[in-house]
């Protein structure tokens, strides 16, 4: 499958899946709206009918009083409780001419007859009569029981407004009414509340009450229907309404963590489908190299297997001598490389034989540099080293040790730039009981991109995948391997047109 077509679908599904993602938060957001909504509503309902409660329990107590005061003879009042009913207020609060006692003196009920007697009538006998006498008789009767529930109203007016404001509260009263409302309103949520009359003053204060905690809170007029002076403010705070609204939130809570859970696994496959496909592409590219590493030798070998062979060619000692040495060159190349991809399986499989010794790291690598040298003047460039490290043992296996600083060396010499001489040179110097060795170059240098990939197994970096240098991208796989079994670290410094710095730090047993 083409980059491309994983690129498209991956961010098909990667807008699917944040799509749902948004569509759930949404629905989230719904729902703790409407949760609020119901809150609020059921809370403000609760919070009216418990004014209302209170208010009709003032009337309650009023009508208890005067019953007492009044008399009740079985379920009805007889003539004299009516009359002592309409004398109550001298003695419940009412002080001159209020008024109370004029609309009481211009209709007292007393004056108003409670039953008309239907005579029969000399003039007429007719039906229209009798229904006009009817109608009149309740009519009266009408006026006669509204007039005693103006007194009783005017009364309860009169004698609610010489009371103090937190006496006409039964605060325990009004604590059950609050809680059973909310209730039955579905709501069993802990409450504070506190009373406040129409100046601002805390009159009663539950004993859990937090001001602290009260930034939103629910308030409720008391005695609505009072002067504004004596009207009052019930204030409730309800301290895990959060908890309670974003409560409706946690059946959605499994749906978005497994949602999540499918774009991280889906993230992760994707992910593994790039990786299998860079790691299909290096190892095609492996063995296109290898292909090309082993043609040339191949090639040779059979030149001269083909010479020696040939009768027809006359065949001098020196003739020999060379074809020989070709055939043994060209064998000890395959060989190494086939050793060295032998190598690295024996490394992933645990089976590489690595014998640790006390080295001279100085004279190990002063012995690589003069190798080297010879090579790197052919070529018109310049190899320098400067051996400074007063302490250069090391704990390492010597023939490992030793490719790894000639693999360093070769990666320089073959990716050289073509615009100027090689210029390649090697240090060492003690940091802190540890040897730091440097090769540096001022080659074609290395892309960012490609940096933190160079010591993957097979990556080569885009000179060498258009093989023009040789090479299976083992080399600095094998180095950084290597580097680990020392117990060391190996990092590299590169820009492209700039050269690259490699610098392995070892610890040192001198």
């Amino acid at each position: 499958m083409r980059r491309t077509t994983i690129w498209i679908i991956s961010i098909i599904i990667g807008i699917s899946f944040f799509g749902l993602l948004f569509l759930q938060m949404r629905i989230i957001n719904a729902m703790v709206k409407m949760r609020k909504e119901q809150f609020d509503e059921t809370v403000f309902h609760a919070l009216d009918q418990t004014s209302r409660d209170l208010e009709r329990n003032e009337t309650f107590r009023y009508l208890e009083t005067v019953a007492v005061q009044a008399g009740f003879n079985g379920d009805n009042l007889d003539e004299t409780a009516v009359e002592r009913s309409l004398t109550l207020g001298d003695s419940i609060g009412f002080n001159g001419n209020s008024s109370f006692q004029i609309k009481t003196q211009n209709r007292h009920p007393s004056t108003t007859p409670k039953v008309l007697t239907l005579r029969p009538s000399a003039s007429s006998n007719s039906i229209d009569a009798a229904n006009h006498r009817f109608q009149q008789f309740v009519k009266n009767a009408y006026l006669y029981q509204r007039g005693v529930l103006d007194e009783v109203i005017f009364s309860i007016l009169y004698s609610a407004s010489d009371k103090d404001f937190a006496d006409r509260i039964d605060f325990r009263v009004l604590n059950t009414n609050l809680r059973s409302e909310l209730e039955s309103g579905g709501i069993n949520l802990d409450y504070h509340f506190t009373v406040l009359d129409s100046e601002g003053r805390e009159v009663y204060r539950c004993s859990d009450y937090d001001p602290e905690g009260s930034d939103y809170s629910y308030t409720q007029t008391l005695f609505r229907n009072d002067p504004s002076q004596k009207m009052g403010v019930l204030r409730v705070h309800f301290p895990q309404m959060n908890r309670y609204i974003l409560g409706v939130a946690r059946m959605m809570i499994p749906t978005m963590v497994f949602t999540i859970m499918l774009f991280i696994t889906f993230c992760l496959t994707v992910w593994l489908i790039f990786r299998q496909k860079r790691d299909t592409e290096m190892k095609n590219d492996f063995i296109n190299n290898m292909t090309h590493e082993f043609k040339t030798p191949i090639a040779s070998i059979s030149l001269a297997a083909q010479m020696l062979s040939d009768q027809s060619v006359k065949k001098t000692d020196s003739m020999i001598e060379n074809l020989c040495r070709v055939i043994v060159n060209e064998t000890k190349r395959m060989r190494l490389q086939v050793e060295k991809v032998l190598q690295m399986s024996l490394y992933d499989a645990g089976n590489i034989r690595f014998n640790e010794q006390e080295l001279d790291a100085n004279a190990i690598i002063d012995d690589v540099v003069s190798t080297f040298r010879l090579k790197v003047s052919q070529s018109g460039g310049h190899l320098t080293s400067q051996l400074d490290a007063e302490d250069p043992i090391i704990y390492a296996d010597e023939m490992h040790f030793t490719n790894v600083i000639f693999n360093l060396m070769d990666n320089a010499y073959k990716y050289r730039s073509e615009d100027e001489p090689l210029e390649l040179h090697v240090t060492t110097a003690n940091h802190a009981n540890h040897l730091q060795i440097t090769i540096q170059d001022n080659g074609i240098g290395i892309r960012k991109d490609d940096l933190s990939r160079i010591f993957d197994r097979f990556y080569r970096v885009h000179t060498g995948n258009k093989h023009d240098v040789k090479g299976f991208g083992l080399g600095l796989a094998y180095v950084k391997k290597m580097v680990d079994l020392m117990h060391g670290t190996i990092k590299a410094d590169s820009a492209p047109g700039h050269g690259t710095r490699f610098i392995i730090t070892l610890p040192t047993y001198g």
